[in-house]
């Protein structure tokens, strides 16, 4: 390959360059007959909701050079399992929704924007988690956002609007997921109970009622010994694991294990296990680089569960896939100030840079939190120098903060926080090109029987397609 033409081009442009290159080779890294071929027993999907290969090459590269870890994502699941791209439009727009996206690779049908499931004929379309159920499998939802948010719903059930969560949350009561554990524990209660619902029913109660175990902390999700789990760790999304209360509040990998346990049990016919990080999505559309860092990170430690569970277990495929991306997150060279374009006036990301990032120990949105809705600079200040060692707010962003405007037009998702987004892009180099979601393609790493199917160059309504085949539906 000319290297001097491949350092001129885009980061998406070599990961497209990547994918024809494998499959010219038809390569992968596990010889044939290593659990590539065949039909898998059970399937876990693990899913970082808004990620693409620019966000798998940040965690790789900060995990190696500031924790001196590897990353399971990109060294185990992409190097030595099978590589695929996926295109991720919806039915009705170029750029996508997680509804849509999710709705396209748990049916293999597309929807419009904020559909569920639900194709714009106003046709149910079978999602995996039913077509499994119908196959007798067990199954499991896992996620760090509420329960009924859009992509466990989309691998599950089917609504008009990603939004009507009471009826989502009923729909879950009909469909009795044996593992459900997450968030948004507020739409499941009454509101005399401190919850959201219209009507009178405990959901949580009805659920205990039938037979599951009911967990509502890291403590009692680790002790728990069931074979159908409930939990509901926050009356809405889990926090970003940049701020999480580990005893309020499991891991994904706590959660990834949990629900493996459970599922192993009673399981003759094997078990479809989703588990989603939504964390890596909000801080993308916040734009908050540390929180994604640490998100990337504690998502790979659940990867790392579901790789070694395949270990013991070869009659597993192990998927790890995205919707579409978020924020066009773009590490790069810039200028340190506007007072020259010399090359000496750049700024490089480098180590002391993502220390830098490092150093961080509070959210964007936990900042914003914490100003409420009348900050002031003593307060801001007070902040930035105890959760933002060493950077320093401008002037301009300071103004524009305060003014609480948009920017620019696409940067329309948590306009207060831009400006703390732009005083860590630069001093760190680590920008972003929206606030919104992106068309970049999304890459699925799959590992166990039936994993050759997702390698190459796809539509995310193949994802799906090849699922239910495995599933033994089509």
């Amino acid at each position: 390959m000319n290297t001097r033409l491949f350092s001129g081009i885009s980061v998406l442009g070599r990961w497209l360059l990547l994918a024809v290159a494998l499959l010219a080779t038809g390569c992968t890294a596990l010889p044939a007959g290593e659990g590539q071929a065949g039909t898998p027993k059970n399937i876990i999907i693990m899913f970082a909701d808004g990620t693409a290969p620019t966000q798998w090459e940040f965690g790789k590269y900060t995990a190696r050079h500031l924790r001196n870890e590897g990353f399971a994502v990109t060294d185990v699941m992409f190097r030595e399992g099978t590589l695929g791209l996926l295109s991720t439009h919806p039915a009705n727009a170029f750029i996508t929704d997680s509804a849509a996206a999710a709705s396209a690779m748990s049916t293999g049908r597309k929807v419009n924007n904020f559909a569920i499931s639900m194709t714009p004929d106003g046709q149910r379309h079978t999602t995996l988690m039913q077509a499994a159920k119908a196959r007798g499998k067990r199954i499991g939802l896992v996620t760090t956002a509420t329960v009924y948010d859009a992509s466990p719903v989309a691998f599950s059930v089917n609504a008009t609007d990603r939004g009507n969560y009471q009826s989502i949350v009923d729909q879950y009561l009909q469909l009795e997921p044996d593992v459900l554990l997450g968030g948004g524990a507020e739409y499941f209660l009454p509101a005399k109970a401190g919850g959201k619902r219209k009507d009178a029913l405990d959901v949580i109660a009805a659920f205990a009622g039938k037979g599951w175990q009911v967990v509502r902390d890291s403590a009692a999700l680790n002790a728990a010994n069931a074979a159908k789990l409930l939990g509901l760790f926050s009356d809405e999304d889990l926090d970003l694991e940049l701020d999480r209360d580990a005893v309020k509040e499991p891991s994904t990998a706590e959660m990834t294990a949990a629900a493996l346990k459970a599922l192993e049990r009673n399981n003759p016919n094997g078990f479809v296990l989703f588990v989603e990080n939504e964390n890596t999505d909000t801080a993308g559309h916040a734009n908050d680089a540390a929180a994604l860092m640490r998100a990337l990170w504690a998502f790979d430690k659940a990867v790392q569960v579901a790789i070694e569970y395949q270990r013991s277990h070869p009659d597993t495929l192990v998927l790890v896939a995205a919707d579409h991306e978020t924020g066009g997150l773009s590490p790069t060279y810039a200028l340190i100030d506007l007072s020259s374009t010399s090359s000496k006036n750049r700024l490089y990301v480098d180590v002391a840079r993502l220390k830098m990032l490092e150093g961080i120990t509070l959210s964007i949105a936990g900042m914003v939190e914490k100003l409420g809705k009348k900050p002031t600079n003593e307060m801001l200040d007070a902040l930035l120098a105890k959760h933002y060692p060493g950077f320093k707010l401008d002037d301009d962003l300071r103004a524009a903060m305060f003014k609480g405007e948009p920017l620019e037009r696409n940067f329309s998702y948590y306009v207060t926080s831009t400006a703390l987004s732009r005083m860590v892009s630069r001093q760190t180099g680590i920008y972003w090109g929206t606030g919104g979601h992106t068309v970049e393609p999304v890459a699925i790493g799959a590992i166990g029987p039936g994993a050759r199917l997702f390698r190459g160059w796809q539509d995310n309504t193949d994802f799906a397609r090849h699922l239910h085949r495995l599933l033994g539906m089509n």
